[in-house]
């Protein structure tokens, strides 16, 4: 069989061009599997990964209101996360994070108030879901290759991480964490939010067969330490508790007081017969019952209820004079 000749020079042309649908195909699965090139700017301090595999970080404009002293109640937890991240910026070890517990606690609000206090320092933000972590390979290559006198130290965020069983991204956090022959560095760490300690199920059903021998595999132990390995990568992890109703009043307080000035001038103004005592009594009583309404006590359901509270006294403020 001949070869096709290129009809300038007549030689055997070397020009194989593949059918158009066939390019198209190419080009679709090319544009589905594979992740951009990743490029970080230092100075930016925060950014967000969207779009799934194929997608991009994106630059968030931070608003940087909450500070650590605004969250209270978790004192024990903030003191061990504010260490771990000041060595991790001094480039001392330091190491991933797993917070685990109540939903509300202050477990997010911890990883906007350390960017509050420490972006000047260095300290930047990457935030990732659950169902994107397999770009995270791609992410820690790009910030290997920043200069190494840029200053800055990401942290990776990931919130509400959590796995069923035929989930396989897991695996690829477990290599960023501890595994893989590059997962010791000194410009990223991962610190996670869970609602579960163990972020993998562990099913009453796995024990109960080993028990009465009603499993195929000839090593099933194997199978439940799988369960709690991604935990054990972790090498600080923090546990939030639901908190007392003398604690969550004290948030109450805390979170009026940033607005108490205006606050308390338009409500006297509103209540003339009421003094200090009896709005103090009505505040405690209406947080009470929101937190009741809410089905529990948290640092989340305190701001709520300061967001309610203020907005609608300053509302009734505002239409009492018009």
């Amino acid at each position: 069989m001949s070869q096709p000749t290129n009809p300038s020079t007549d030689k055997p042309s070397t020009d194989y061009a593949l059918p158009a649908p066939l390019l198209d195909l190419l080009s679709q699965y090319l544009a589905e599997h594979v992740t951009p090139t990743i490029k970080i700017d230092p100075a930016q301090l925060a950014y967000r990964w969207v779009g799934g595999r194929t997608g991009h970080l994106e630059p968030l404009a931070v608003n940087l209101f909450l500070s650590l002293d605004d969250l209270h109640g978790i004192d024990t937890q903030k003191s061990k996360l504010v260490q771990n991240t000041r060595q991790f910026l001094k480039g001392y070890p330091a190491n991933h994070v797993l917070m685990t517990g109540t939903r509300g606690a202050g477990k997010s609000s911890l990883i906007r108030a350390l960017l509050q206090a420490y972006h000047s320092e260095g300290l930047r933000v990457i935030e990732i879901a659950r169902d994107d972590l397999l770009v995270l390979d791609k992410i820690r290559a790009a910030i290997n290759e920043l200069p190494a006198d840029c200053g800055s130290r990401y942290v990776v965020y990931c919130d509400d991480l959590a796995f069923n069983g035929q989930d396989e991204n897991y695996r690829t956090l477990k290599s960023v964490l501890d595994g893989s022959l590059d997962s010791e560095q000194d410009k990223l760490l991962v610190y996670a939010t869970s609602n579960r300690r163990h972020l993998l199920p562990q099913l009453m059903k796995d024990n109960v067969n080993i028990y009465d021998g009603n499993t195929d595999e000839v090593n099933p132990y194997e199978t439940i330490d799988e369960t709690v390995s991604l935990s054990d990568r972790f090498g600080l992890w923090l546990s939030f508790y639901p908190m007392n109703q003398q604690t969550y009043l004290q948030i109450v307080q805390h979170y009026l007081s940033l607005q108490q000035a205006k606050t308390i001038s338009n409500i006297m103004n509103a209540n003339s017969n009421n003094n200090d005592k009896e709005l103090d009594e009505i505040v405690r009583a209406a947080a009470l019952r929101w937190a009741s309404e809410r089905g529990g006590r948290s640092g989340r359901v305190a701001y709520q209820f300061s967001r309610y509270w203020i907005g609608q006294s300053q509302l009734a403020a505002a239409d009492s004079q018009s």
